[in-house]
Order: structure tokens, then sequence, then C-alpha cells
């Protein structure tokens, strides 16, 4: 049953109003041109006063007003809606909460099993010996830097791209979108390739030790051969997370993160690889992950295949201006926040034994801690792209309001979570107690950079929603290397000489700025001139 089944009986509104005063339930059809967001059931109720004000008024086919949708529990989305029209339908907390958590709860578990293929790695190579767990953990490093946060940055444009091209109704342009983005993903494997071929030499002239450079190059080579599935498998996300399925990308990872253990095994310890074979699980696995959506998508979701148009070698390389200019961005986001953790983490090495041991737990504890509200932020960011793409400008405000409040609320816990167990954390990563007592005294200074770590990924995917990648880039670049990291070793190395405490009132105050910064921008600027662009975008 669809939403179009009533416009029949839209000429005779007061039949209509009495048929329908009930509450219905709808579920919503991809058939529909008026579909939006799939698998929701949502509720409808329907009431008809003539003395109403004209707030949510519409027109009917015949011209005649007639009062709209008052009450439901869940987004429904217009035709492709002219560039003056006006497609807000109004919201409420139940609705927007419960669609953060449907969209966010398999988002969270997918990233963390995701995380798990380092976790496995790092505890191979930790077998393997003391030498090859360093090489592991400074490839890993090395890999994000360089490969991973290139993808993922790039990958932030289709958060813009494909969710207003859905939200607007132009279903087919969401594949080509993507289409598109592994095509230039795909040029992007060039570079970032001969860069972790030549590590080895490269390394080897930034490392005082030639053996453990030789080791974390040899690494990055052969987990060069898995980077081309990472990237198709970012950019498939996307595809699915458009059209509001969340769980396409859950069911891969379960499938792939228990292989993952499986080829460790193999690789490592029964066909006697050693070191290279835990690069060639990690690199099998990312391979494995964009065959196993495609087989997914085709077998169980064939309906989200309406927004493929087919492969066309012509279209798939025009147009690339528009994704260029969110990509860069994009990835500048991504890379002044992941390059920032790591610049701190090496300084801690210029600490003592122990603040470099103590940092290594805070940022396994922070990383896992991350994996909340960084994929609760990827679902707002899609949801808040659809309603720009449809032109509800108002709605998307509202939706603004209730995000910052359940964010504030994610935050608070993270904060409640850190502080009350920080003695346990200390414990279960050592018995040292050098490095507990740097642990618990650091916590609640890290706990604090989590709330407003919280809000960041909040703003910084409604930017992307908005398609200002631009704004978040330079500011979040500015911040980070103006201030956080200069406040960092100020105070870490300066005449206060905090330690491992100073080093992290850089990152809470840097992400403190961010939020603030990126909010006001957000509370000033024009949206509906994002509305515009969305409509203006060329196919």
């Amino acid at each position: 049953m669809v939403l179009n089944m009533f416009e029949p009986i839209m000429s005779d509104w007061d039949d209509f109003a009495s048929s329908v005063s009930r509450k219905l339930q709808i579920c919503d059809s991809y058939h529909s041109p008026y579909s939006v967001h799939p698998y929701i059931v949502f509720q409808l109720q329907f009431h008809w006063n003539p003395h109403i004000p004209d707030q949510t008024s519409g027109l009917n086919q015949q011209g005649k007003k007639y009062n709209s949708i008052t009450e439901y529990n869940s987004i429904t989305a217009a035709k492709p809606i002219p560039p003056k029209s006006n497609g807000d339908f109004g919201t409420t907390w139940r609705i927007e909460s419960s669609l953060l958590f449907k969209y966010s709860a398999p988002l969270i578990v997918t990233y963390l099993l995701q995380h798990s293929y380092n976790l496995v790695m790092v505890y191979v190579a930790g077998r393997l010996g003391t030498e090859e767990l360093a090489a592991a953990s400074l490839a890993s490093m090395t890999a994000n830097i360089t490969g991973l946060c290139v993808f993922e940055g790039m990958a932030t444009s289709l958060d813009t791209l494909a969710s207003q091209a859905y939200g607007g109704g132009r279903k087919k342009l969401v594949g080509l979108h993507v289409q598109r983005m592994w095509a230039m993903m795909s040029l992007a494997v060039i570079p970032i390739g001969a860069v972790w071929l030549s590590s080895p030499w490269i390394l080897k002239h930034l490392l005082p030790d030639p053996q453990l450079a030789n080791l974390a190059g040899t690494f990055l080579r052969y987990y060069l051969i898995g980077a081309p599935g990472f990237a198709m498998f970012e950019a498939g996300k996307r595809f699915m997370q458009a059209q509001g399925n969340f769980t396409a990308s859950l069911v891969v990872v379960l499938i792939c993160a228990p292989l993952n253990i499986l080829w460790n095994w193999i690789y490592v310890f029964q066909l006697g690889l050693g070191f290279k074979g835990a690069a060639l699980a990690i690199a099998t696995s990312n391979l494995l992950q964009p065959l196993v959506l495609i087989l997914y998508i085709n077998v169980f979701a064939r309906h989200t295949l309406e927004c493929w148009p087919g492969f066309d070698k012509k279209k798939c390389f025009q147009n690339w201006g528009q994704m260029a200019q969110l990509s860069f961005p994009g990835i500048l986001m991504v890379l002044s926040e992941w390059l920032a953790f790591d610049i701190l983490t090496f300084t801690a090495s210029y600490i003592s034994t122990s603040a470099l041991a103590a940092q290594s737990v805070l940022m396994s504890v922070t990383i896992t801690m991350y994996h909340i509200p960084m994929p609760a932020a990827i679902a707002a960011s899609t949801r808040f792209g659809n309603l720009i793409g449809c032109g509800a400008v108002a709605t998307a405000r509202q939706t603004w309001r209730i995000y910052y409040a359940i964010f504030v609320g994610i935050g608070i816990f993270d904060v409640i979570a850190l502080t009350s167990l920080r003695h346990v954390i200390a414990r279960s990563f050592t018995d040292d107690k050098d490095i507990q007592y740097v642990i618990i005294t650091t916590i609640p200074v890290v706990a604090a950079a989590q709330m407003f770590d919280s809000l960041a990924c909040l703003v910084n995917g409604l930017l992307r929603g908005l398609g200002k990648q631009k704004v978040g880039g330079w500011v979040n670049l500015g911040v980070y290397y103006a201030w956080a990291i200069p406040l960092s070793l100020l105070l870490t190395f300066g005449p206060l000489k905090l330690g491992l405490l100073g080093l992290w009132v850089g990152p809470l105050s840097g992400l403190g700025i961010v939020t603030v910064i990126i909010t006001l921008y957000l509370k000033w600027s024009n949206w509906q001139k994002a509305v515009d662009e969305a409509i203006a975008r060329k196919g």
C-alpha cells in the first residue's frame, strides 16, 4: 500500500477525512515515486478541520486546499520537488530518535566488526614476536594516513550526492554517483599504491631501525592487494545507506569478520607465511567485502537495484567536478583528525615509556568509543541529505535540533562510562602501577574530549548532508594544527610540564572549538541554498 493510493479520493476531502480519521499502518514501497526510506512502517493520523490555520496545507489536483498529514512517525518524501516548492512535512522527537536508532545500530556493529580486522592482526603479530607487533602497528598507522583516510574522505561525497539524489527522487543518479566514485577511487589507488610499494625504502629514511622499516614496508605491499576492495566497499555502503538500507553492510561484515580470523589461521600458521600472512588476511577480507555486498544485493535486496542505472562508460567519466569538489575537503576532514591523534601518540614517546604505554591504552579505548557516535553521525548525515534533497528545510532544521540533543546524551554516556570505569580500564590493560596511575589521572580529560568528539561527529556529518564538506575540512585543519597540537605541545613540554594530561587538553579544546564553529555556521547559514544546489546538480 503506498501513499499515492489516496490521490483518487482527494477531490472529496470530507469523505476522505472521515474514512481515514483512524490510525493506519502504511508500508512504504520501493516502487512508489513517493518512497524514500525502505522497510519503514509508519503511522499516520489524519485530522480535518477547516478552521485550522493553513500551516500544513497543500493543493490537490483540482487546486482545492486541503489540510494534510498532521501527525506521523517517519519520513515520507515527495516526488522530485521543483525549485520553488516546499517539501516540508514536520517531524517529532519520537520519529527521529527511532530512525536514528534503527539506522545507527547496525552501523555501529558494522564498524566495530571492521575494526576487529586490525585487532586480530595485532594479536597475530604479537604472537609472532615483539618486532612484528611494532611493525604491524606502524604499518597500520601508515596505511590509515596515506591511503584509507583518502578512501574514507572520498566516500563522504556520497553522503551528500547519493542521499540528496535519493531524497529528490532521482534514484538512478544514486547508482551513477557510486559508479563515478568507483572510477575516481580506482585512479586514487595508483599514487597510494606507489607509496605503499616504495614504503620499505621510504620508511628506512624515516626510522632509525632498518629492520622495523623493512617489516612495516613489506606489510604495506601485501596490504595493497586489498585496497581496491576496501574502496569499493566504502562506496557500496553509501549506495545502500542512501536508500535507508543500513543492514546490508552489517550482513557483509558478519560474514567477513569470522572469515578474517580463518584467513589469519590459514596464511600465518598453516601455510607458514608468517608476518606476510597477517597482511594477506586483511587484504583478502577487504577484497571479499564488495563481492559479498554485490551478492547480497542481487539475492536479498534486488529492489535496491531501482537505483542502479546500468553501467555507462560514458556517463561514468562525466561530471567529476562536483564529486571532486566534495571529495577533497572530505579527505581533509578525515585526514586532519586522524593525523592529529597519530602525532600526539608519536609525541607521547618523548614523555616517557609509561606515558607511551598509557597513550596506547587510551587510544585503544577512545577508538572503540568513537565507533558509537561516528556511525550514528553517518546515519544522521544520510537522513539529513534525504531531507535536503527533497527540499524539507524546516524539517531538516527541526531534525538538527533533535539530533543535537541525542548526541549530547551520547557524549554524556561516554563521560560517565569512562570516568566510572577508569580503574577497571587501567587494571585490565596493565599490572604496572605507574602506567595505571597515568591512565587513571588522564581519563577524566579523555572523557571530556569524548563528549565534544560526539558533537563534532554530528556537526561534521550534518555538513556532509548539506554538501558543505569544504567548511568542515578547513575548520578541522585550522583548529587542529593552528591550535590543538601547539597547545598540547606547550602544556606537555612547556613550563607547566603536564605530561600526558597536557597532551590531551589540546584535543579536548580543539574538538570543542570545532563543535562551536560548525554549530554557529549551521545556525546562521542558508540551508535553502543547499537545496537549490542539490536540485541544480547534473546527472
